[in-house]
């Protein structure tokens, strides 16, 4: 999820494309988070690990 938000978030910036920037920041976020709460040993919906 973070390396598709970061793929979106440049291909917005290149193209100019504020629907892609956005999609992009708003997964590269949701990932940072999940990714955060994962190494902090907190069960993620049915996950005891998010990866």
């Amino acid at each position: 999820m973070i390396v598709l938000g970061l793929i979106l978030l440049i291909i917005g910036l290149i193209t100019g494309i504020g629907i892609l920037w956005t999609i992009g920041i708003i997964l590269l976020v949701i990932g940072l988070i999940l990714a955060l709460l994962g190494t902090m040993d907190r069960a993620i919906g049915p996950r005891r690990h998010y990866w």
